[in-house]
């Protein structure tokens, strides 16, 4: 096996520790008992310390220090809860383990998310893009592609499973529509019950957001070190991924069922032809689908391990991104202020999830990699807010979050390739 291709052994300590999941304590928060013990720490400390050639006041920093610690209790009293950071940090650098490029194979390129993870491998210095499967583009030039020069094949689930054993894969992407990708997972698995060596699949559709036996993908809500370790991991839908970002904060604060109402961009229709992605159609048009029992309205529930969620699609006249309006019932009296806090502590230091005031505009992160989450408006009782989110469908949505599961997988930095600030 070539070194760092395919499953890199990795030292322990090489993964951020695993925190518990972050609560939060509304009302008065402060234990004064703790606080002036600090204090007499702070003043003991500087009190005990060599008074040789010092020429400053001990009691002048000791009122300083103790000062910043009263400072800082006031502000907690302020926001008026105990918070946590991010239990679940971002897995930068200092984690890659790997820095050997990995051959990749895709399987269902010609769609929408296929091109969209095109471009991603062509800027990304390690994912070396070798196949690139579709029927309807076999023996075309693969166009947007600059490392090497690529056909379109069309591979069947044997070819698939005799470029694995012979080792020319490293990562498979499964850019496939629900329930087409079971063959060529069948065929992997045959091939790797045999083999110590095991490639990497990534799955797109929903085919497997539901087994055990394969890894969820969503890294700000999934512990990283899970997806690290995995060889099987499905990628989360779009509205799924919007949908349980904004959730997930209020998970323990919830008092009754949440209601999604969301609307995207006709690209998430797919390539196939259909009212819901013509534009003639969609044309000074909105058009409501699926009202009920939406595949993602199964995952939403289920990934936050809730009894459920109301989830109602849309599909606009825009072409790529899409926004969540989704109502919140309370168990308890909370204000703005308190909520957003509660997010900004929980997606602390995460470069694809921004925290914003105001209810944020599709418009503004369309062919961008993040999800945005604002509005937080609570109304007159403080038990229901309503939490407005956008995200680009075939970037975050699909192609990027695709990108952070293969380089946490495959050994590299999670958000290397992706154009972050902090990346």
């Amino acid at each position: 096996m070539r070194a760092g291709a395919c499953r890199v052994p990795r030292l322990s300590t090489s993964i951020a520790p695993t925190l518990s999941p972050s609560r939060y304590v509304f009302g008065r928060c402060h234990d004064y008992q703790l606080d002036n013990a600090r204090r007499l720490s702070c003043i003991s400390s500087l009190a005990a310390s060599p008074a040789l050639n010092r020429t400053y006041s001990t009691r002048k920093y000791a009122r300083q220090a103790i000062a910043s610690i009263d400072a800082e209790r006031v502000r907690q009293h302020r926001r008026g809860y105990a918070t946590t950071t991010n239990p679940n940090p971002p897995f930068g650098k200092k984690h890659a383990s790997n820095d050997v490029p990995s051959r990749i194979g895709l399987i269902g390129a010609r769609g929408y998310t296929g091109q969209a993870l095109i471009d991603l491998f062509n800027g990304h210095p390690f994912m070396d893009l070798r196949h690139v499967s579709s029927r309807e583009l076999a023996g075309q030039q693969l166009q947007g592609y600059n490392k090497r020069k690529i056909t379109y094949e069309h591979l069947s689930p044997d070819d698939v499973a005799q470029l694995d054993k012979d080792g020319q894969v490293d990562c498979w992407v499964m850019a496939l529509p629900n329930g087409v990708c079971k063959p060529y997972i069948e065929a992997l698995d045959q091939i790797h019950k045999d083999s110590d060596r095991k490639s990497v699949i990534i799955d797109l559709s929903a085919d497997h957001r539901f087994d055990k036996s394969w890894t969820y993908g969503l890294p700000e809500l999934t512990k990283r070190s899970e997806i690290l370790q995995s060889t099987r991991i499905s990628n989360p839908g779009c509205y799924a991924t919007g949908a349980q970002l904004s959730i997930a904060p209020l998970v323990d604060h919830l008092g009754g069922e949440p209601v999604i109402f969301g609307v995207s961009g006709y690209s998430g229709a797919g390539t196939k032809q259909s009212p819901k992605n013509d534009p003639k159609v969609l044309k000074d048009n909105l058009i409501p689908y699926s009202l009920t029992g939406h595949i993602h309205e199964t995952e939403i529930s289920h990934h936050l391990g809730l009894p459920s969620v109301a989830f109602v699609p849309h599909v606009a006249s825009w072409f790529r991104s899409i926004h969540l309006t989704i109502n919140i019932p309370l168990n308890k009296t909370m204000t703005s202020r308190n909520i957003r806090h509660l997010y900004q502590e929980r997606y602390a230091d995460e470069p694809l999830v921004k925290i914003v005031g105001e209810a944020p505009l599709v418009r503004s992160v369309s062919s961008l990699h993040h999800c945005e989450i604002g509005g937080f408006a609570t109304d007159s009782s403080g038990k229901r807010v309503v939490i407005c989110s956008i995200l680009d469908n075939l970037n975050k949505g699909a192609a990027t979050q695709c990108l952070q599961n293969m380089n946490l997988a495959l050994g590299y930095a999670e958000f290397e390739g992706i154009p972050t600030s902090s990346s």
